[in-house]
């Protein structure tokens, strides 16, 4: 083997490992400040509890006047936060990585949508609580998934017409639910209009379970293709000829995403644009240096922990998580749709 020859392997070599470095580097930023978030929310509310006392009752000692403030409001709180947020962001960016566009998020393409369809139809109409609307939830979510998937699925599955059908069948629901909240007693429209918000408002620790078990369970499936979702941005046929199954990719992809963004928003409600904004700020962090799946994860537990503190303390009245995503995703949703339309980019 010539120098040259050996020159170029080496080089390469570096490339890959500096590229690694980087990545690495960019998690390790992402998990401190979402260590330094669970810090604030566990010692800072309406009153400051100490350090010392956060990490006392974190290991099951009982403190005066400080136990049930961090134990039974804070902590509660912070877990849900940043288990739905990894649900959202990991669930969102498999999307919009699967697809080739960062349009293609499920709070765009309906599948919040209609789990906030069945989730008000159960409320409203059913009169049901409880597991029972996480259950009607879970189900419509991926309901909407397979029919947008069907519909759409001509010679392949174009991104573009998915996201088309998708918006389409989304109008239709939000309407469904308008005409349902429009008929609504006070009382019933007064809770389903909170969930609908997406909060974690009296947040408890038996509800971060199933969020839990769904995350290591379908972003377990979503991380192991996580190798096939990156040969998928190069497009379907290059995929195919490096020996990626396109088809059944996508349908695990697809139903795993689903499945885990249909758990959390039964728990949570549909916190908006936590799925669709994870994505494209990873991306633009990580650039060429590696998978962009955990960094959108971690992002979208940022997202959630930091607009929830944001919104109970930093604002002059209190506001759902909901409420702060919304107006952070609603302008960035804008500008994204004319990036995208001046370069037809993908993510």
């Amino acid at each position: 083997m010539s120098t040259g020859q050996i020159s170029i392997f080496d080089r390469v070599i570096q490339g890959r490992q500096r590229r690694t470095r980087v990545w690495l580097g960019i998690l390790a930023a992402l998990v401190v400040i979402l260590v330094t978030g669970m810090a604030i929310t566990l010692m800072l509310g309406q009153s400051f509890t100490p350090p010392q006392d956060v990490l006392r009752v974190l290991m099951g000692e009982n403190v005066p006047g400080a136990s049930f403030t961090v134990e039974h409001l804070r902590l509660p709180r912070a877990v849900l936060s940043v288990l739905v947020g990894m649900s959202f962001g990991l669930g969102g960016v498999a999307f919009q990585v699967m697809l080739r566009n960062p349009l293609a998020s499920p709070d765009i393409i309906g599948v919040s949508s209609g789990a906030s369809a069945a989730a008000v139809f159960a409320i409203v109409v059913l009169q049901l609580d409880g597991a029972a609307v996480s259950v009607f939830s879970v189900v419509a979510g991926l309901g909407v998934a397979l029919l947008v998937y069907g519909l759409s699925h001509k010679n392949g599955v174009a991104g573009t017409r998915l996201i088309l059908i998708g918006i389409g069948i989304s109008a239709m629901i939000e309407s469904s639910i308008a005409y349902i909240l429009s008929r609504a007693p006070a009382w019933d429209l007064q809770e389903a209009m909170r969930w609908l918000t997406g909060s974690v408002n009296a947040a408890q620790l038996d509800q971060a379970w199933p969020v839990l078990v769904s995350l290591l369970l379908f972003g377990g499936v979503l991380l192991s293709r996580g190798r096939d979702l990156d040969t998928l941005r190069m497009g379907d046929d290059a995929a195919a000829a490096l020996g990626v199954r396109v088809t059944l990719t996508r349908v695990m992809v697809m139903v795993c995403a689903v499945s885990m963004i249909a758990i959390a928003t039964a728990v949570t409600g549909p916190i908006a644009f936590v799925s669709f904004l994870s994505g494209p700020i990873a991306a633009r962090i990580v650039g060429p240096n590696g998978s962009i799946l955990i960094p959108s994860a971690l992002i979208g537990a940022c997202l959630v922990l930091i607009g929830d503190y944001i919104g109970q303390f930093l604002l002059p009245s209190r506001y759902p998580v909901g409420v702060i995503t919304g107006a952070l995703g609603a302008p960035y949703l804008i500008y994204l749709i004319i990036s995208v339309n001046r370069r037809g980019g993908s993510l």
